[in-house]
C-alpha cells in the first residue's frame, strides 16, 4: 500500500489530528483562526508578536467597499443564488494585479530587491533611501511600475499604511521588506516627479514577508482575508440587493457600436 505523507491533518474513527495535535482536545477553543492559518502555511506556530501583525494585515485586507471583486460576487449571487460558493469564487477569481494581487506582487518585488543588497542588518535610513532610489531608477528605466506604490482612491495617504508599520514596530518584526518599502515611499518623488503614497495592500505584503511567510503564498493570505469580506457582501446582498440595479443599468443602457472590423466590410 502506498503512503501519502502529510504534516497537516489526519483522522481515524475517533480522533482528528491537525499539525500533530488533537483537534478536539488541544486546539478547539485555544487557537484562533488567524493563528491556525499562519501555522498551517508555515508548519510553525506563530509567536504572539507575529500573530498580532498577521491578524492586523488580515483585517486590513478584508474589505474595501464596492471593488470589482465584491461586485462580481454580488452579480454572481444574483444570477445563481443557489450557489453561494460560486459567488465567493467569482469574487476571489478577480484578485489580480490591480486588486488584491498587489500584496503578493509587492512582497515578491521587495524580496527580489533585497536579495541583491546583501546584509542589511546595519542599514540606516540613509542606506535604505539610497537603495530605494537605485531600485526606483532601475525600475523606471525598464519601463515597469513599482507594485504597491499609489492607490486609485487614497491619492495622498492610505490610512492602513502607518498603522501596519506601527504595529510591526511595536511587535519587533519591522524587518527589511517594510524598511525598503518605507524608503520607496520617502524617495519616489525624486525619481517619478510626483509623490505617490504606499498602498496599504503593498504594505501588507511587505509586513507578511517580514514575518517569514512564503512569498509565493502571499496572495493566498489576501484572498483568505477577502473571503470574509465577500461573505459580508453576500449577506448584505440577501437583504439589501444592489446587483439587480447594476444589471438593469448596464443592460438598459447598452448601445450597439459596430466594431472596426465590421465597419470595414
Amino acid at each position: 500500500m502506498t503512503d501519502y505523507p502529510t504534516g497537516l491533518g489526519t483522522s481515524d474513527r475517533d480522533t482528528i489530528s491537525l499539525l500533530g495535535h488533537d483537534l478536539a482536545g488541544e486546539l478547539l477553543g485555544t487557537v484562533t483562526f488567524g493563528e491556525l492559518a499562519f501555522w498551517l502555511a508555515t508548519q510553525q506556530r506563530p509567536t504572539p508578536q507575529q500573530l498580532r501583525v498577521f491578524e492586523a494585515v488580515l483585517v486590513s485586507l478584508a474589505d474595501h467597499g464596492f471593488t470589482p471583486t465584491a461586485i462580481a460576487a454580488r452579480l454572481t449571487y444574483y444570477s445563481a443564488p443557489d450557489s453561494l460558493q460560486g459567488a465567493i469564487a467569482a469574487g476571489l477569481l478577480g484578485g489580480g494585479s490591480r486588486f488584491l494581487g498587489v500584496t503578493e506582487d509587492t512582497g515578491k518585488f521587495l524580496h527580489t530587491a533585497l536579495a541583491g543588497l546583501g546584509d542589511t542588518t546595519a542599514f540606516t535610513d540613509d542606506d535604505w533611501d539610497a537603495a530605494a532610489l537605485t531600485l526606483l531608477t532601475e525600475t523606471k528605466q525598464l519601463g515597469r511600475r513599482v507594485p504597491g506604490l499609489g492607490h486609485p482612491v487614497h491619492k495622498v495617504r492610505d490610512p492602513r499604511t502607518v498603522v501596519i508599520i506601527r504595529i510591526a514596530e511595536e511587535e519587533g518584526v519591522r524587518g527589511p521588506h517594510l524598511r525598503l518599502f518605507e524608503a520607496i515611499g520617502r524617495t519616489n518623488a525624486l525619481v517619478l516627479g510626483k509623490e505617490l503614497p504606499l498602498n496599504g495592500a503593498g504594505v501588507a505584503g511587505a509586513a507578511l514577508a517580514d514575518l517569514g511567510l512564503p512569498i509565493d503564498l502571499l496572495r493566498g493570505f489576501a484572498l483568505l482575508a477577502r473571503t470574509a469580506g465577500l461573505i459580508g457582501h453576500l449577506a448584505e446582498e440577501r437583504v439589501n440587493p444592489i446587483a439587480p440595479a447594476i444589471y438593469a443599468e448596464v443592460d438598459r443602457n447598452a448601445v450597439y457600436v459596430p466594431s472596426a472590423a465590421a465597419s470595414a466590410e
